[in-house]
Formats: C-alpha cells, sequence, structure tokens
C-alpha cells in the first residue's frame, strides 16, 4: 500500500489524466478502500485542488477547473515534452508565444529534477529553431474559435481573403487546423453551403457567436489528408495527380507537406496531389524530385511536359536548334568558328 502522500500525488495524477472516475475504480487501482479514496479526495480539495464528486453506484470523482491554477503533477516524460515544447515555441505564429514560452519554461527549470534538466539542456544545447516570417495569429482569436467548436456554436467574423478583399462569414466551425506554420478554421460556410477553410490570422470574430447548431458528418474520415490535398490544390488553377515510382516515406521527404500530399498505394508506389498556377513550375517540381513519374491529370500538363522535354532535349544537341529554323540557332555555330580573337 502506498504511504499517505505518495498515494496522494498517485491520485492526483489519475484525476488528472481521465474525466471521469468512479470510487470503486480510483480504490481499485490505489490498493485502497473506497472510505480512503474519499479521505485522499478531501485532502486534495484541501490543498485548493476542485474535485467534485458525481452520483452513482459507489460515487464518482471529477476533476474541474478552479479559480485558481493549482499545481501540476507531471510525470518524467510528460515534464521532458513540456520543456521541449515551450523551447521549440519560439519560432511559433502565435503572437507573443516566444516571451510566454520563456516565461513558463524559467519557472519549469526551477523545479524539474537535475537528471531532467540535463536531458532538456542536452537537446536544446544542439537545437536551432529558425523563427518562420510572416502574419501571425492572436491567441485570443484562436481561443475564440475553439470555444465555438466545443460549444456548436455558429461563428461570424470577417475575413480578408489572399487578394485583400474583405467578407462577412457566418460558418459552423469543426476543426481548429494547425498546418505547415499555419493556423486555420475548417468548418461549414453557411452562405455558400459548402466545406470551406479560413487561415486565423484573417479572422476577425464578431462577439456575440451564432446559434448552435446540429453537426453534420465531416467531408472525410482521414481529416488530416482532406485537409491537406485541400490545402495544396484546390486553391490553384492547375491540379495534378501523379503516380510516383518511389515509396511514400521517401517521396514525403522530397515533397514539403505544404507543396504537395503524398498518398500510399503500395510499398513501391504513392500518388502526389500538387497544384500549381503554372504548368512550367508543376514540370519543373515533380521532374526534380527524383522519382518516375506518370502523370494522370491534368491533360495540359502532360502536352506540357512532353513540349518541355522536346525543347531541353534541343539545348543539348547542337544543331538541333538550326535543323528547326529557330530563332538564335546562328549564333550556336559549332564551336571554335567565328571570332577567335587575337590568341
Amino acid at each position: 500500500m502506498l504511504e499517505t502522500s505518495a498515494r496522494l500525488l498517485r491520485l492526483l495524477t489519475l484525476l488528472q489524466a481521465h474525466r471521469d472516475w468512479s470510487g470503486f475504480e480510483l480504490a481499485d487501482r490505489l490498493g485502497v478502500s473506497p472510505r480512503t479514496v474519499r479521505r485522499d479526495v478531501d485532502k486534495l480539495r484541501a490543498l485548493g485542488y476542485p474535485v467534485n464528486a458525481t452520483g452513482g453506484v459507489g460515487g464518482g470523482y471529477q476533476l474541474t477547473a478552479g479559480a485558481s491554477l493549482p499545481p501540476l503533477v507531471l510525470d518524467d516524460e510528460e515534464a521532458v515534452a513540456v520543456a521541449i515544447g515551450l523551447r521549440t515555441a519560439v519560432g511559433g505564429a502565435v503572437t507573443g508565444i516566444a516571451e510566454t514560452s520563456v516565461r513558463a519554461l524559467t519557472k519549469l527549470d526551477q523545479v524539474l529534477p537535475s537528471r531532467l534538466r540535463y536531458q532538456v539542456n542536452t537537446l536544446s544545447a544542439a537545437l536551432v529553431t529558425v523563427p518562420a516570417p510572416g502574419p501571425t495569429v492572436d491567441p485570443s482569436v484562436l481561443v475564440a474559435i475553439a470555444s465555438a467548436i466545443r460549444d456548436l456554436e455558429r461563428l461570424r467574423f470577417d475575413y480578408v481573403s489572399y487578394d485583400g478583399s474583405g467578407s462577412l462569414r457566418d460558418v459552423e466551425p469543426y476543426r481548429l487546423v494547425h498546418h505547415g506554420r499555419r493556423w486555420y478554421v475548417f468548418g461549414w460556410d453557411v452562405t455558400r453551403s459548402d466545406w470551406r477553410k479560413f487561415r486565423a490570422d484573417r479572422v476577425s470574430v464578431r462577439i456575440p457567436n451564432g446559434p448552435r447548431f446540429v453537426p453534420r458528418p465531416l467531408p472525410a474520415e482521414d481529416l488530416p489528408r482532406y485537409f491537406a490535398t485541400a490545402t495544396v490544390t484546390d486553391q490553384y488553377r492547375y491540379r495534378a495527380v501523379l503516380t510516383m515510382y518511389g515509396p511514400a516515406h521517401e517521396v514525403a521527404d522530397e515533397v514539403p507537406p505544404t507543396l504537395g500530399a503524398v498518398e500510399p498505394v503500395d510499398e513501391r508506389t504513392c500518388v502526389l496531389r500538387i497544384g500549381s498556377d503554372s504548368l512550367d513550375h508543376l514540370a519543373v517540381w515533380i521532374a526534380a524530385f527524383g522519382f518516375e513519374f506518370d502523370i494522370r491529370e491534368p491533360p495540359e500538363l502532360v502536352e506540357h511536359v512532353r513540349t518541355l522535354s522536346d525543347r531541353m532535349g534541343r539545348s543539348v544537341r547542337p544543331g538541333a536548334r538550326a535543323a528547326l529554323g529557330e530563332p538564335g540557332a546562328a549564333e550556336r555555330s559549332t564551336p571554335g568558328e567565328g571570332d577567335r580573337g587575337d590568341g
């Protein structure tokens, strides 16, 4: 049986890790009687932890939010994860997150055991975080969006599109998505009757929120893949689909997630979805990835790659342009002819 102080810490850890516990479950985990659990819960309350009792057979307990933040118990792996997260937040896309992270990390470093502080400092000494340029999003905006998602309330906000035009949006929010270094709201646009994504740094939330809504099925079970595909293709004029002859993980190493979405087919092939407003850009990108590939769509890209391939082939075949009578052929005469200088 655990000593009282160790048992209290164990009880607090269980309450923090799970939303609801029955008295019998806690007693079984701690190896004590339900009566002892009740006494320990009273001790936690006296220390400032807001533990609510619930009804039912054997009773139940729930750790809820309180008026002040009580001490937080973390195991070794959790403490290291929090410290690493705070150190890497410096390059984040949230306004003021760097300064806030430094303050929180200073407090955490003061209480970390020496063995854990050594691990964190070792990693920190080798870690370089490159802050990404561009606009950041205010934390209050993220909180407002997340609250509307939690409460199933329609979100009304002013939105600035990429071309600078503004509009008022009425959206059923379903997810707050962090993709690349951007934050997005993903939801159902009520006015346009379609699923849409909005950059959170371009959102100005209106208060109060709209009415509650009945959630509808999401457009895909694998929402991260759906969102990634939409982000890298839907906004562009040309949307290419290619079969890549290489393992998905190797192709993904060459294709940034902000540029293309990779879907595995089998151990040796995968599908790449990539978009651009320029066929030249698409052709150069897919050729530079270093894998054999087949273009499935669009047809314009097939013809453009064929034309580009012929053009590049002629650039390395002496006389090819002259044979076609193309401009500039005269200037591409046999090396050594023409003005040799006085040498």
